[in-house]
């Protein structure tokens, strides 16, 4: 458990709603366990989600933190125009990239509760990729397709914004070309589990590409019918069964994410 005493961040847990308070467990586990499965990097790439009950504000990273870092209590509120609406006082502030992707996202999609960015060599080496994610495997089928968005540069420019919501359109994922993974979930469960399965995806693409040998690709409409089990109505809710096992290994193994 990281000693944070010295950030002398304060607990937010008496001066937020309940729901809010449950948000904030979640998200915090989200970091840890995108830290767990290696899809973090440093300080950078940010999760979000949207706070309940207040409409046009999020919870988003304080910059400066590891993803094994991060509490409850330290999650900074921002709104839609980048102020930073409560902090606990840990001493940092946001990453401007962060705010620039996520705010867009969660201003152009409000069926969307968690948005999720990452930078992992698979995915970055996928969004290098011209011929983009390639139904390869079980888990690039979950996707019935995905948005890609080209690079223009580190995203902190906010004309970039109509464009990032655009080209992910309906999506529950999109590849920022030469850049990385960004997910998105009605739920932080259901957000982490599509990142998860999507890094899954690239993972195995680069690794099937690089072993020089001839691939079978699944013909379309295997492809369909495959993506089609996965639908709303054919299964749990995505995260639904997962969530519960994955709050119990944070548990184990970060027991300072609630605080």
């Amino acid at each position: 458990m990281s000693d944070l005493s010295h950030l002398n961040i304060k607990s937010m847990r008496e001066r937020v709603s309940q729901t809010e308070w449950q948000t904030r467990i979640d998200l915090a586990a989200c970091y840890r366990l995108v830290h767990h499965y290696g899809m973090d990097d440093l300080v950078y790439n940010h999760i979000s989600a949207r706070v309940p009950g207040e409409e046009g504000h999020f919870l988003i990273n304080a910059y400066g933190m590891t993803y094994d870092e991060i509490t409850a209590s330290s999650l900074v509120k921002v709104d839609f125009d980048g102020n930073i609406v409560q902090d606990s006082g840990s001493g940092y502030g946001i990453n401007r990239a962060g705010f620039v992707i996520h705010s867009a996202v969660h201003r152009g999609r409000p069926d969307v509760a968690c948005v999720i960015h990452t930078h992992t060599p698979a995915g970055m080496a996928v969004s290098a990729m011209e011929c983009g994610l390639q139904p390869l495997t079980q888990n690039a089928m979950f996707f019935s397709g995905v948005g890609y968005h080209d690079y223009e540069g580190p995203a902190v420019d906010l004309d970039e914004q109509k464009r990032l919501v655009s080209d992910l359109g309906s999506h529950v994922a999109m590849i920022l070309r030469n850049h990385g993974l960004l997910a998105v979930g009605a739920t932080i469960p259901e957000a982490f589990i599509t990142i998860y399965w999507l890094e899954r995806a690239c993972q195995a693409q680069v690794l099937a590409f690089s072993s020089g040998k001839a691939l079978t690709i699944p013909g379309t409409d295997l492809v369909e019918t495959t993506n089609a089990r996965y639908r709303p109505g054919q299964r749990r809710n995505i995260g639904e069964l997962e969530w519960a096992g994955l709050l119990r290994l944070v548990d184990r193994r970060y027991p300072g994410f609630r605080g």
